[in-house]
């Protein structure tokens, strides 16, 4: 929230702040703190909501149809993760997997495809899988626990389905794709290996790597695992995500531009980029001369 409102409060603006609907009650207490911290009354202001992609387009046409609003949209991805076998396995797998289930793969960014050279492809499997399995689910309040529950029913029933259209299309259940306890939306770690896109074009053995890293409608985030500099920075030159992390994965820093390509959004939150998205830039001509010519 701070990242979002900050930049707009530095610019002189008020905000209207949607928040999720499952999770209002954050806000409304950062709301409350800066009503005591002296802001003045309506230049914070929260509505609960929610709303992805499709939220965020009907937001940018409402925006068009009225005076052509200036539009900063942060919505959804589907990030490719790429290892290759000159990389350190052990860091690929630290940071993918942690970019998999961190806040239980409820995250934009979450490391949902990851492409794995074929001459270390076992081994990392092997050590992917063994992290999970050694994932600790109860209560998120637990310091012990490491992955919780989905946050609403609706939730837990879209990736039951996406588990289950998953196995109907052919890919290999690897481990998980179940509930976990009888209370709570509860899911055990899934993997799933050998998918394959419906798309005829994916079986093309000339479909490079990086173009199905690119395979998607979305180009929010991605990471190249690779001890290979030159190698790094051609895939991510090419790779189409407003971030693409090198041998890591879910970091940042409040300075760098954060935002998306394609249907991922429009704009750049965090840092100096941020401002300019809440100002405009005017060309002022002097002729600071006493002749006209």
């Amino acid at each position: 929230m701070a990242n979002k409102i900050a930049p707009a409060l530095a610019c002189g603006n008020t905000v209207v702040l949607k928040t999720a609907e499952q999770t209002p009650l954050s806000s409304l207490k950062v709301a409350e703190l800066c009503r005591e911290a002296g802001f003045p009354k309506g230049v914070i202001n929260v509505l609960s909501g929610f709303g992805f992609t499709e939220v965020g387009k009907s937001i940018l046409k409402a925006a068009a149809e009225s005076n052509l609003k200036k539009v900063l949209l942060e919505l959804g991805g589907k990030s490719p993760s790429i290892i290759f076998a000159d990389s350190n396995l052990d860091t690929a797998v630290k940071y993918t997997h942690n970019g998999s289930f961190f806040n239980h793969g409820q995250s934009c960014c979450a490391a949902a495809r990851i492409y794995v050279e074929e001459r270390v492809y076992d081994e990392f499997l092997k050590k992917f899988k063994a992290n999970t399995e050694a994932i600790k689910i109860g209560d998120p309040f637990e310091s012990k626990t490491y992955q919780g529950p989905q946050i609403s029913k609706k939730q837990f029933d879209r990736i039951m389905f996406y588990i289950k259209t998953g196995k109907e299309e052919g890919a290999t259940l690897l481990m998980g794709g179940e509930r976990f306890g009888e209370q709570g939306f509860y899911i055990k770690p899934t993997i799933f290996t050998d998918v394959v896109s419906t798309k005829s074009s994916f079986l093309d053995l000339n479909f490079t790597i990086i173009a199905k890293a690119n395979l998607t409608k979305y180009g929010l985030a991605a990471a190249v695992f690779t001890n290979n500099i030159t190698k790094a920075l051609k895939l991510s030159n090419e790779i189409k995500a407003g971030t693409v992390w090198v041998n890591q994965y879910m970091t940042g820093d409040s300075s760098l531009p954060f935002g998306g390509y394609k249907k991922s959004g429009i704009g750049r939150e965090m840092g100096k980029y941020a401002l300019k998205e809440y100002t405009q830039i005017k060309t002022v001509q002097i002729n600071l001369g006493t002749s006209c010519n």
